[in-house]
Parts: structure tokens; sequence; C-alpha cells
């Protein structure tokens, strides 16, 4: 009976070592815990801020195309403009050059030339002999546009039969046409004859060319194959209706 309370008493004093142990052990987690968190300057429980990922800046255009064919052939190239360039058989990243305010780009091996109201497509096919004359046997231009400047392509002129006659600048990243031109400014007034609007064009030798435009057939039936481009100092006539009613 002796040895069986003895026995007992031994497995108590065990189990109350083990419990006292593991508290021990545990309050010694908790510590070393709260010590890194501090050290780190985290709170206890919440997860650790994260840098935020930088901004990656898109490529050039140019570095994405790899063939003429590709090349904007609808945005007219203004001052201000920047456009990226490389030649393919140069094995070179793109460069980016900006058109002056003289409308001229310095192209490398070529030099100045002029960029004001052409498109990359037109620029990049006149570059294209020059290089392969005395540089390359076959040269890929690239050029790509970038960003539009601010400059305005120059005016055109609104008269007769509109809501507001006079000028209107001419953005330099889009394509104006005969009838945006008249809508920004207000549109047709009352009395205008839609069918006989004239697009009169100065020619650089001075002379003018006169185009007789059916806006009626481009803003009510959508035949935008018939409403032209206009160009800085172009005038706008809309005459009258001969019977208003």
């Amino acid at each position: 009976m002796k040895m069986w309370n003895h026995d007992q008493s031994r497995s108590k004093a065990f189990s109350v070592f083990r419990r006292a142990f593991f508290f021990l052990v545990a309050i010694a987690l908790v510590s070393s815990t709260q010590l890194r968190a501090q050290d780190t300057h985290t709170p206890v429980g919440t997860v650790p801020d994260v840098a935020p990922t930088a901004n990656v800046p898109s490529p050039p255009i140019a570095a994405s195309l790899d063939s003429m064919d590709e090349l904007n052939d609808h945005s007219k190239l203004n001052n201000g403009d920047t456009v990226s360039y490389r030649v393919i058989e140069e094995q070179q990243a793109p460069m980016l050059l900006t058109v002056s305010d003289s409308g001229e780009l310095m192209i490398p091996l070529v030099g100045i030339v002029s960029a004001k109201g052409k498109t990359c497509k037109q620029l990049a096919y006149e570059l294209k002999p020059r290089l392969e004359k005395e540089y390359f046997y076959h040269a890929t231009v690239i050029i790509g546009l970038e960003t539009f400047s601010t400059h305005s392509l120059g005016k055109v002129y609104l008269m007769g039969q509109v809501a507001r006659q006079g000028a209107i600048e001419i953005p330099s990243n889009e394509n104006l046409t005969v009838s945006q031109a008249i809508l920004q400014d207000g549109g047709l007034a009352d009395f205008a004859d839609k069918r006989k609007v004239k697009l009169v064009h100065k020619k650089p030798d001075g002379t003018t060319q006169t185009t007789i435009i059916d806006l009626k057939e481009v803003l009510e039936k959508g035949h935008s194959e018939l409403d032209p481009v206009v160009q800085p100092e172009d005038t706008i006539i809309v005459p009258q209706r001969l019977i208003n009613f």
C-alpha cells in the first residue's frame, strides 16, 4: 500500500513538472515573438507593409513594330510632337526625337529633314532611300508617334451660313474634316445650303482649288468619304438656299 502511494506521488509530481515546463516554453515563445515585432516596428498579428511596385514605363512604339506597313499613316506630325525612331538593320534601341519649332527632325546619318505635315509612314518612306544610298543595303525605317504637342496645325476660316463666322484652330492630334469644323463652330445656320458647301484650298504656288461638298449626304446619310480633311488656311463657305422653306 505504501509503495502504491509513493508511485502515485511521483506520477503527480512529474505531471506538475511537465505542465510547468510547457507553460514556460509558451511564455518564452510569446516573448520572442514580441521582441521580433518590436525590432521590425511591426505590431503583433499584422502583415508587414509591402513596398508598392514601381510603374514600369511603356516601351517606345518603334520597339514593337517590325514592318513599315504598320506605321501610322493618319496623324500628321506637328511642331513639338515626339517620335521614336530606329532602323531595324542597325540593331539598336529606338531613340526619341522631337519635331522642332521649325517643323524639322534631326535624323542620325541623314541630318535635318522636314517632318511637319507628314505622317510617320510618309516620313519613313522618304528616309528609306536616303539611308540605302550610303549606309544600308536594305533599311527598314520605323517611326512611332509617341506624344502629341499642344500646338495648333493652323487655322481654317468659316464664312456664309454658319452659326459663327470666323477662324477656328486645327488640333494637332486629329484630322479635322469640313463637317467637324462646322459643327465645332456651332453648326449650320437656318438657311444654309447643305448641298453646295465650298472648300477653298490655297496651293503653295498661290493659286486656289475649290471643292463642292454635299454635306447633306455626309450629315444625314453618313457618307464620310465625301467629307474631306481641312488644311491650314483653308476656307469653308456655306451658301444660302435660293428658296427658303
